[in-house]
């Protein structure tokens, strides 16, 4: 395995990274074991919580520098790269500012019996994170962020893409004022991976990723009787059933399409629209969509960037071709230019069709038409996927009743883009299991220990 900084807009390979020896992967478990029987037991809730606050400071403080990383590493757009390291630092504020809160002795009634109950939240210990390319600081806040003020120490093995992206985080949390172990990254193997999940020092683990990836680790920390997250793929449906205005809407849909070059678990990939909004809404949509040319990610213009490796585009490609081969209709784009991919509108997608059941990682959209309001929910279900989707309706009763039958983790109505630091996040069905941000995300990595005193003191 290589880490290897590989510009997506040109191919060149710029600087490549050792893989960690089993030697220093053991120092690294070691350290991050050691300091939490220490400094994590020693510090209080509101010092660890102070150190997360720096931590985020910091993301603000360089957010040129490390959005000029990621632009270089993945592609992403410069504007977008600047907006993620300040949601990043976003989300450690929010932790920091919640930690209290969020740790707090929580009282239980007692139904029978003298004396009182609590359950009181305190760290595990070891947890590692394994996270994936397309969000470098997003994805590594909102892991890192509730679990440290928590006391947990990190193990972090970033994408192999993002090394360079993965060094900066560890720099930021040591300059912080954190320990040396309390968060550290490794540039580890696949084989290598398997051995800290299965370490007894290791009590958790979080991914971040694909479907096969999480089975693959949920396989291993089932085996070895470990807590596992997972936040996997999505195909979240963008259902249009009413709007008073279909331009607006449309504007809508392209944003929650194209954000992050369309390479977003979370972003609506398959739009329904009920009928008699259908062929405007596709007119408008594709016309939209072709005002969007993918172009020189540094230049603050950019909205659409390179995809994330010419592999990616390569496999996105192959999806596109397969689908049309398999009936779908090629509305506009489905042209390639090295990492480079068009916006792309495919129709007439039938639930045989493999498309129908698959994510597409980039700007390619798939348009359904549904006769009705069941229709429509029938069409956004159909797809082995639950992590988020979109409704836009003018009918208040309607959107709560769609809401309800949706098969999501996540229902955002009448807006998108709308992800906050104290929103959960995370999906059902194959799309994992677990939830990150908000209060649930600093609930999932703790022992909720129950303390029952016979005695009223």
């Amino acid at each position: 395995m290589s880490y290897a900084v590989t510009n997506p807009a040109t191919g060149e390979t710029v600087k490549t990274f050792d893989t960690i020896s089993d030697e220093d992967l053991q120092a690294a478990i070691a350290a991050a074991d050691s300091v939490f029987r220490t400094w994590s037991r020693s510090t209080t809730v509101q010092e660890r919580a102070a150190l997360v606050r720096r931590v985020g400071e910091l993301h603000v403080e360089r957010r040129q520098q490390l959005a000029d990383i990621i632009v270089l590493e993945m592609g992403k757009p410069v504007e977008q790269a600047l907006a993620e390291v300040d949601f990043a630092g976003a989300i450690y504020e929010y932790y920091a500012d919640h930690a209290d809160e969020f740790l707090k002795d929580e009282p239980i009634q007692l139904l029978d019996g003298d004396g009182s109950a609590v359950v009181r939240r305190s760290a595990l210990g070891v947890l590692l994170g394994i996270m994936p390319w397309n969000f470098p600081y997003y994805q590594v806040a909102r892991f890192a962020g509730p679990n440290l003020v928590i006391g947990n120490t990190i193990l972090l093995k970033h994408a192999e893409q993002c090394p360079e992206s993965a060094a900066a985080i560890q720099q930021i949390f040591l300059d912080a004022g954190f320990p040396e172990g309390a968060y550290v990254n490794i540039y580890a193997s696949h084989p290598q991976i398997e051995t800290v999940i299965a370490d007894p020092r290791v009590q958790g683990v979080s991914l971040t990723g694909s479907e096969r990836a999480g089975a693959k680790v949920a396989e291993i920390a089932g085996r070895n009787l470990k807590k596992v997250v997972l936040e996997l793929g999505g195909s979240d449906p963008f259902i249009l059933l009413s709007t008073d205005d279909l331009d607006a809407a449309v504007q809508n849909a392209v944003d929650a399409r194209l954000d992050n070059s369309g390479q977003s678990c979370n972003a609506a990939k398959r739009f329904v629209v009920i009928d008699d909004l259908y062929d405007s809404f596709l007119s408008k949509f594709t016309e939209k969509l072709a005002e969007v040319e993918a172009s020189d990610p540094t230049s603050e213009e950019s909205a659409l960037g390179p995809l994330s490796s010419l592999k990616a585009a390569e496999n996105l490609d192959e999806q596109v071709k397969r689908a049309v081969e398999n009936g779908a209709t090629l509305v506009r784009g489905g042209g390639r230019n090295g990492a480079f991919f068009e916006t792309t509108v495919l129709t007439d997608v039938t639930p045989e069709n493999p498309a129908s059941k698959e994510e597409f990682f980039g700007p390619v959209a798939q348009v359904f038409r549904a006769k009705d309001e069941d229709d429509a929910v029938r069409i956004a279900n159909d797809t082995p996927f639950g992590l988020g989707s979109y409704l836009y309706t003018t009918d208040k009763e309607q959107a709560s009743r769609v809401a309800d039958r949706i098969e999501a983790g996540m229902v955002f109505v009448n807006v998108v883009l709308a992800d906050g630091a104290e929103l959960p996040f995370g999906g059902v069905k194959r799309s994992g299991s677990g939830r990150e941000l908000g209060r649930f995300g600093a609930d999932e990595f703790v022992n909720k220990k129950l303390i029952r005193v016979g005695n009223d003191w």
